[in-house]
């Protein structure tokens, strides 16, 4: 497990790296409300659909715990959690973590037995069963990661079809799905993680992933941290390195997270994941989702009902960083913002693409790999059998 940690909580308490500062300065927000875990989401000081979700679900629980709910019944209880998870909701619609543990936490206050209870232990049994509920999604998240690293190693090594002399794979990553991006260890990061620590991993690239560059300012960070054989390049050179196919390290596989995967097996992720999707196809490299079934939308059907998230213009014509100085030392007490483009140019910003299934070897889940059938479809019943015969089922 990696020493990074994004979220820091005890009961009462919820504090979250600003990933923003990253990699010049660790400097942690202390979260006691709603309204900040929205702005913490929305600015983009956390990312990644696990860490999404852990904070908004943490961050009401710190406020249910620290007194905010003053309603003066079971029902206004139950419907004042309601409005706030709502309300948590849009900070970021794209990732279905957020609204699987969102779901998952309304069922289980609706469930919750008060009978014989007077009406302020009925209510503090509600508030209770909320914070362990919480508490629950943030612990298994790590359980999870760790799990889905095992599997994704362990399939990259006997399906890769190009190895060093020594049976290592070299492979690619996009954006930022390591410690950073969930509770511990990560997915996509996690499964190269654990290439490393079995001793399979040759070498890690990451892209830089315009325009926000989670890539060049989080993966290479914790890539660096924990000494990783690694190199940095930008989004457009994924191309020319795979290309290059008779050097030391080419890529055996490309290793992706998920925002969301549907039930075909459509995945939306960081913009420019499709790309390196048919850019993988076309060099016969493999391409690997991690995913926990958290993230599995069975509900919807294909990737045209993924509504894509489109960001602020600035992200593309402004960018900002800790100031260099002239001997190449980096001063984070000092940081500038700086045009990169003519500010007056029109700008499209999706936050997302949608990889088709074709494209996509397979998806990697806690619970095992997913590999597409004869079909040219992928089967989620074998690794979530009970949500795939209540939603996929009835369909």
């Amino acid at each position: 497990m990696s020493g990074l940690q994004a979220i820091r909580y005890t009961r009462g308490s919820l504090e979250v790296l600003d990933q923003l500062r990253l990699p010049h300065e660790h400097h942690y927000d202390n979260i006691t409300t709603s309204e900040e875990a929205f702005d913490c989401i929305k600015s983009m000081r956390v990312r990644g659909a696990p860490a999404i979700a852990i904070v908004a679900a943490l961050a009401h629980a710190v406020e249910l715990h620290n007194g905010a709910c003053k309603a003066s019944t079971t029902e206004k209880t139950i419907a004042y959690i309601e409005s706030r998870l709502d309300y948590l909701f849009e900070s970021r619609p794209t990732a279905v973590d957020l609204g699987n543990a969102i779901s998952h936490l309304k069922t289980t206050v609706r469930r919750v037995v008060v009978s014989g209870l007077d009406g302020q232990a009925a209510q503090e049994k509600v508030i209770e069963a909320y914070i362990e509920a919480a508490e629950e999604i943030f612990r298994k998240d790590t359980e999870t990661n760790l799990s889905i690293g095992e599997h994704g190693a362990k399939w990259v090594v006997e399906n890769a079809t190009v190895q060093s002399a020594e049976g290592k794979v070299a492979v690619l990553t996009h954006c930022n799905t390591g410690s950073l991006a969930t509770s511990g260890h990560g997915t996509a990061l996690g499964i190269i993680r654990s290439l490393h620590s079995a001793g399979s991993l040759s070498h890690a690239f990451c892209t830089e992933t315009r325009p926000y560059n989670q890539g060049s300012r989080l993966t290479a960070f914790e890539l660096v941290y924990e000494n990783i054989p690694s190199t940095l390049i930008t989004d457009s050179m994924a191309g020319a390195l795979f290309a290059t196919r008779k050097q030391k390290d080419h890529i055996a596989a490309v290793i992706v997270g998920a925002d969301r995967v549907v039930r075909n097996g459509d995945t939306a992720n960081k913009v420019g994941t499709y790309a390196l999707a048919v850019l993988a196809k076309y060099h016969g490299i493999k391409f690997v989702v991690a995913a926990p079934t958290t993230s599995i939308d069975l509900k919807t059907e294909t990737g045209f009902g993924i509504k894509i998230e489109e960001r602020k213009r600035e992200e593309l014509t402004q960018i900002s960083g800790a100031v260099v100085g002239a001997n190449g030392s980096v001063d984070v007490s000092k940081t500038a913002r700086v045009a990169i483009a003519d500010q007056r140019v029109g700008v499209w910003n999706p936050a997302f693409d949608v990889t088709p299934a074709e494209l996509i070897d397979a998806v990697v889940t806690e619970r095992g790999v997913v590999e597409k059938g004869p079909d040219g479809r992928f089967d989620f019943s074998g690794v979530m059998p009970e949500r795939w015969a209540q939603v996929a089922g009835t369909a």
